[in-house]
């Protein structure tokens, strides 16, 4: 009596061969999506233009019936419509020149040599206050 370990040439345990060709099918469609992706999103990650926002090309909306002026002068004097104010009291007077209407336009006037943080820190101290409707106003480009 003996053990048969090996059951004959006719059983084989590999009946599939190896496939040694890779798909690279799949691996180009994700690099050209890649390459669409960084080409659309390379030019909005830029930010290298210089700017000069004071003026203006569109044509000008109608004013309200009564415009709130905020404007910053060149040395930095504040004003909310011809009255000067320091940075401190420019949320009460405002909220008194609009009867605590927090949905008033208000317009800010910048002086073109007004450092950019400066317009920011006005525009940021109103927009804490509640209001959320802050103009920047621009002179009109004239045409060449």
């Amino acid at each position: 009596m003996g053990i048969q370990l090996d059951s004959g040439p006719t059983v084989k345990r590999h009946n599939y061969q190896q496939n040694a060709e890779i798909n690279i099918t799949p691996f180009v469609d994700v690099i050209l999506v890649l390459l669409i992706i960084f080409m659309v999103a390379a030019p909005l990650a830029t930010v290298d233009v210089p700017v000069d926002l004071p003026s203006n090309a569109a044509t000008a909306s109608p004013p309200p019936l009564e415009p709130v002026y905020i404007t910053v002068q060149a040395d930095g004097a504040l004003f909310v419509q011809e009255q000067p104010v320091t940075f401190a009291q420019l949320v009460d007077i405002t909220q008194a020149q609009t009867a605590g209407n927090r949905e008033t336009r208000l317009f800010l006037r910048g002086d073109q040599s007004v450092e950019y943080g400066t317009l920011m820190r006005v525009m940021n101290s109103l927009q804490k206050a509640g209001y959320a409707r802050i103009s920047l106003v621009a002179s009109e480009e004239l045409e060449p």
